[in-house]
């Protein structure tokens, strides 16, 4: 009862500094012990040599970020990133092309929805065997081309190396466009719809009004998505380690750190690989804000 006297003896805005800093500090707690802290260790392990496991540790400064920058085996791998860079657009294309068309009256588009956005709800993991399954030869793939006739294409297409990364690419492809679709989906139906009766009264056709309407409305949202895409292509990781292992030229730079951390005991060097990913990451998403506010401004 005391207590209960005491808080409200305090004024307003004490009150409401207690209240916040209350709901505030388990999160708080949460967010450092899960993410700062981890983050700061991470950063103090590249500074030395050290293969996860014994309790000695060997300081040596910057040497596994030079390690890092002058082997050039390390950086190769992220010519792979290009394949889903260049994926994320098409995803996106996809996803905004449904939203669109869904908002709309379509017939059940209820399903359509529900079929759009289900991979998304699906494991990474899972992903990665269904489609290992789908790529594999004489798998569901191969049948169906054989289905229609097309047995020429028929090919390893997870262990040819001019093609398995766009295998990949297009799994990723499937995987996300339900994420992108249901926040594009979102941003279109806050657009008033007295503002599409009156493109109609107008003559609209339905691309002028996804031209003129649609596009500007949402311009926000699509940036947020490009680098949300673009980072997550940096930083691939389920697909390829299920499916390939990271096998026939399909290592990504996170499945190299993996590797080097946990294949070949190098806590250190895998650390400052991480970092150097974090750091490129930062930098790309920093770039994409600031191209996006230059158009913003012009």
């Amino acid at each position: 009862m005391s207590s209960k006297l005491s808080f409200s003896n305090l004024s307003y805005k004490a009150q409401r500094r207690v209240i916040i800093i209350s709901f505030s500090l388990l999160p708080m707690i949460l967010l450092i012990t899960f993410s700062y802290y981890p983050l700061y260790r991470m950063v103090f392990f590249s500074f030395f040599n050290w293969n996860g496991f014994s309790a000695n540790r060997e300081f040596i400064g910057l040497d596994n970020y030079v390690k890092v920058f002058s082997t050039p085996e390390y950086f190769s791998v992220f010519r792979v990133s290009l394949y889903y860079f260049f994926a994320t657009f098409l995803q996106m294309a996809i996803a905004l092309y449904f939203a669109t068309l869904l908002t709309f009256k379509v017939r059940a588009k209820n399903v359509f929805k529900g079929a759009l956005f289900f991979p998304f709800l699906l494991n990474g993991v899972a992903i990665g065997f269904i489609f290992l399954f789908f790529f594999r030869p004489a798998g569901t793939l191969d049948s169906l081309l054989l289905l229609f006739g097309l047995e020429s294409i028929t090919q390893k297409w997870l262990l040819n190396p001019d093609i398995n990364n766009i295998s990949l690419a297009m799994t990723s492809v499937w995987r996300y466009v339900g994420f992108n679709f249901i926040i594009f989906l979102g941003a279109i139906q806050s657009i008033p719809s007295d503002i599409y009766e009156a493109a109609e009264i107008d003559g609209a056709s339905r691309w002028q009004q996804f031209k003129h309407i649609i596009l500007p409305s949402i311009r926000k949202i699509v940036e947020l998505n490009i680098i949300l895409s673009v980072s997550g292509a940096i930083s691939v990781f389920e697909i390829p380690y299920i499916m390939t292992g990271g096998a026939n030229g399909t290592k990504t730079f996170v499945i190299q750190t993996v590797e080097t951390a946990f294949k070949f005991n190098k806590f250190g060097l895998a650390s400052a690989m991480a970092v150097i990913l974090l750091i490129i990451v930062i930098l790309v998403t920093l770039l994409q804000k600031r191209l996006f506010g230059e158009k913003e401004d012009h």
